[in-house]
C-alpha cells in the first residue's frame, strides 16, 4: 500500500488524529486533486473547486488534530 493511501486510511479511521504528519497530510490532499498555496509562515491553504478551503498548519512536523478532523469531515461530505 502506498504512503498516501496509508495516510488516507489513518485519517478516515479517526483514531490517530494527533499522529498524522503534516507533510503526509499535504501529500494526501495533493494526490486527491487539491492545489496548495503557501499561507503565512507554517500555513498552507488547499483548494478544490466546489469544496471548502482547507487550512493546514505545521505544528512541529505534525498536523493539528482538529485540522485532521476537518479534512476527514470534508472527505466524507464529498465522497462519490
Amino acid at each position: 500500500m502506498s504512503s498516501w493511501k496509508k495516510t488516507l486510511a489513518k485519517v478516515m479511521g479517526g483514531t490517530a488524529d494527533a499522529n498524522i504528519r503534516y507533510n503526509d497530510l499535504c501529500v494526501l490532499l495533493s494526490r486527491l486533486g487539491y492545489t496548495a498555496s503557501q499561507g503565512g509562515g507554517s500555513h498552507r491553504v488547499f483548494r478544490l473547486q466546489g469544496r471548502d478551503l482547507i487550512n493546514l498548519q505545521d505544528a512541529g512536523g505534525m498536523a493539528k488534530s482538529y485540522q485532521v478532523r476537518q479534512v476527514r469531515d470534508q472527505l466524507k461530505k464529498y465522497q462519490p
